[in-house]
């Protein structure tokens, strides 16, 4: 596995670039340098235990080993025999460092040529080189195979795209076949909807319908011999009867991709465009191998080199949106599926943007294409998170409900001021194509889950000082609701505990934009972060008890250095893991995912909570240890269920471990009371979702107010 937690970088290959010599001295002193670093990793692997210090020297000697043997080759001033020379003295500490790592299968991992080189390593390769009296050549552009940022090659367009083109003329979409027609005028064309539309789902009455009507499962064929669940069936069945744009909603682990691809195939859908997170993009083409085996499935990876233009299945990650967008629009698809629609809540956001401008698109091009949008949490803190997934479906633009969605709305007779308004256009919406099952509904075959919190005591030191810094963090905001309270004059606080909530809630504003631009310091986000280091080793010994006892574990984590100390602590206790983290090419990820899948001897999973959260089957597990909370409820479901899921056997239960007399206890039960805003939204609820506050900003509320109300 590859040095994990450090930003990604591509080790220089081939005939690059060579460091300069400075001084004068002779570069036959880098074998001397790379002998010694050799002895010192085969020393330091007496003891039987893999490091992350260890690791970052034997990527550093295995990355200068390269570059030396590179820039000897490319050396035109050697003569042969020098040449012959030095290459078989590096080839030899080459040798001598692969049999020092021959047993240790997470170092033999990061000589592959995919392995993510971390910052540390190319550091310490760069000390070594200047200790050798070289200078280090600049650093080169990391080769990052999809930027956040500005693309690499804007405009960019696949050669087999091109080709494709180039084939089939014909294949040249006609994007004047589909022109909507101009809106009609109707009873409700002055009135404002879309608010009300949204407060429909907020004050939902308890038994209020969560799904449309589905027609009842069809023969569906399915490849292989697989079986579908009849709650799955129903929605394919409802995709050959006509229906063509879906807010797939089921919880996680009721198989929304085989229905989506399913789906697809149902309505003739191709070509087909599935925008996914990045982690999953390996998935998805694997699933479309087993449920569309008919079908061709391409993923689009960095600037489109390995695209099969003639794909019908597209599978393109958000982050690289960006650099394909003019091909893509100008495809010609007929079906678009926008896994995790969640992520596309942000209307301002260039993902979703991108995401509505392919979907306008596709429906200027297609009278009636398959739209689906998945998600099992489609709400994260607010109702109007509804609106751009709304929009992707083609149910509303920015202003409006558009003509279906209108004509339905049109059909009840009523208007915003009518009492039985809300009820009725909730009703109107759902019939468009939300379809919302639960594990207990529809999967009597998945058992329940539960979660479970241990509270561990963080003595010594560490503990004192968490303790104090939170202490800290209360009393400067104290200090500050005085001084705004101060400089607003002598006004009575109208509140029976004598504080005013409404400055509480302004001073935590505060702190909270203070601590999003000052990271360094006591504030939320660092408190956090050093919880989770102090709760790593205890989380990670919980951890070892449980699959000693039990079998496989899924432990989660949210920061790099929590991991780093939980996998030392598997090292230490003899128990193989394997490492799902953000910083993994797509292959290192599938093969780590695969190993804790398929070998009965890899106990753990150690997971990214961001990475890990969504998109994979981890469901040979049953205990889920989370070492670290998230911020949201949503974010904690995603991660139970790579567990709990379709294929599990057994009663899932996730382990919070929490740190006791810490804000990490009051994050979980600010977390636990959001938990109920989707199905508030969705299930019916007689409770009334409340304001969008995350817990980060809760949290700071209700230190703050503890402390007023102790009077501090």
């Amino acid at each position: 596995m590859a040095r994990r937690g450090q930003p990604q970088n591509t080790a220089r290959r081939g005939g690059a670039p060579g460091p300069r010599r400075r001084g004068g001295r002779r570069r036959e002193d880098v074998t001397a340098v790379l002998t010694r670093a050799v002895q010192e990793v085969r020393s330091a692997l007496g003891n039987g235990r893999v490091t992350a210090s260890t690791r970052t020297k034997f990527q550093a000697v295995a990355l200068a080993l390269r570059d030396e043997r590179a820039r000897v080759r490319a050396d035109e001033e050697l003569t042969d025999a020098r040449r012959n020379d030095r290459l078989k003295r590096l080839d030899d500490i080459a040798t001598d460092l692969a049999k020092t790592a021959v047993r240790h299968p997470a170092l033999l991992s990061l000589l592959s040529e995919d392995a993510v080189v971390s910052d540390d390593a190319r550091s310490l390769e760069h000390e070594m080189l200047r200790r050798a009296g070289i200078e280090p050549p600049a650093a080169p552009e990391p080769e990052v195979e999809e930027p956040a940022a500005e693309p690499a090659k804007p405009g960019v367009v696949p050669q087999s795209v091109i080709s494709r083109r180039l084939a089939n003329p014909f294949l040249e979409p006609d994007f004047s076949a589909a022109r909507p027609a101009a809106p009609r005028p109707t009873p409700l064309s002055g009135w404002e909807l879309l608010d009300p539309l949204l407060r429909s789902f907020e004050r939902a009455s308890d038994g209020a319908s969560t799904s449309m009507d589905l027609p009842a499962p069809g023969n569906v064929r399915v490849p292989g011999g697989r079986e579908l669940m009849p709650h799955q069936a129903r929605l394919v069945a409802a995709a050959s009867d006509g229906h063509r744009t879906f807010l797939l909603a089921d919880e996680p682990g009721l198989g929304k991709t085989a229905q989506a691809l399913l789906a697809a195939e149902a309505a003739k859908a191709y070509p087909l465009l599935v925008v996914v997170p990045n982690v999953v993009k390996t998935n998805w083409v694997r699933e479309a191998g087993l449920w569309s085996t008919r079908r061709t499935a391409t993923a689009v990876q960095g600037n489109g080199e390995s695209v099969d233009g003639f794909a019908d299945i597209v599978v393109v990650n958000y982050e690289v949106l960006d650099r394909h967008m003019g091909w893509l629009r100008d495809f010609g698809f007929r079906g678009m599926v926008v896994d995790e629609a969640h992520f596309i809540k942000n209307k301002t956001s260039q993902r979703s943007q991108h995401v509505l401008a392919l979907s306008e698109r596709i429906r200027a091009f297609t009278a009636r294409p398959l739209l689906m949008a998945l998600t099992g949490t489609p709400l994260i803190n607010d109702i109007e998170d509804f609106l751009a997934i709304w929009e992707f479906l083609g149910w509303i633009d920015e202003k409006k409900p558009l003509a279906e969605l209108m004509d339905a709305l049109t059909a009840t007779g009523l208007t915003p001021a009518d009492p039985g308004f809300s009820p009725a256009a909730r009703q109107a919406v759902v019939d468009q194509g939300i379809v919302r099952r639960r594990k207990v509904d529809v999967a009597a075959d998945i058992p329940a889950r539960r979660i479970a919190d241990l509270p561990v005591e963080l003595d010594g030191p560490t503990g004192r000082s968490i303790r104090a810094a939170e202490r800290d963090l209360a009393r400067r905001m104290v200090a500050r609701y005085r001084d705004a309270l101060a400089a607003r004059g002598a006004e009575p606080v109208e509140s029976p505990d004598g504080v005013d909530h409404e400055l509480v809630a302004r001073v935590a504003t505060w702190e909270q934009k203070d601590a999003a631009n000052s990271p360094n310091g006591d504030n939320v986000f660092s408190m956090m972060r050093r919880i989770g280091q102090a709760k790593a080793t205890l989380a990670a010994d919980y951890a070892v008890q449980l699959a000693r006892s039990a079998g496989k574990v899924v432990f989660f984590a949210k920061h790099v250095d929590v991991m780093d100390a939980a996998e030392d602590t598997f090292a230490q206790a003899g128990v193989r893991y394997s490492s799902i983290r953000g910083d993994q090419t797509p292959g290192v990820r599938q093969r780590n995912i695969d190993a804790f899948v398929e070998d009965p001897d890899v106990a753990v999973a150690v997971c990214s909570l961001t990475a890990a959260g969504v998109g994979i089957n981890l469901q040979v597990a049953s205990n889920i240890v989370l070492a670290e909370l998230p911020w949201t409820a949503a974010e904690q479901t995603q991660a139970i269920d790579r567990s709990h899921r379709i294929g599990q056997t057994e009663p899932v239960t996730a382990w919070r471990i929490l740190a006791a007399q810490t804000i990490d206890a009051r994050i979980a039960d600010l977390i636990d009371d959001k938990a109920g805003l989707a199905a508030a939204a969705l299930d019916g609820s007689d409770e009334e979702v409340g304001s969008s506050t995350d817990a980060q900003h809760a949290t700071l509320v209700a230190l703050l107010t503890e402390a007023l109300q102790a009077g501090d």
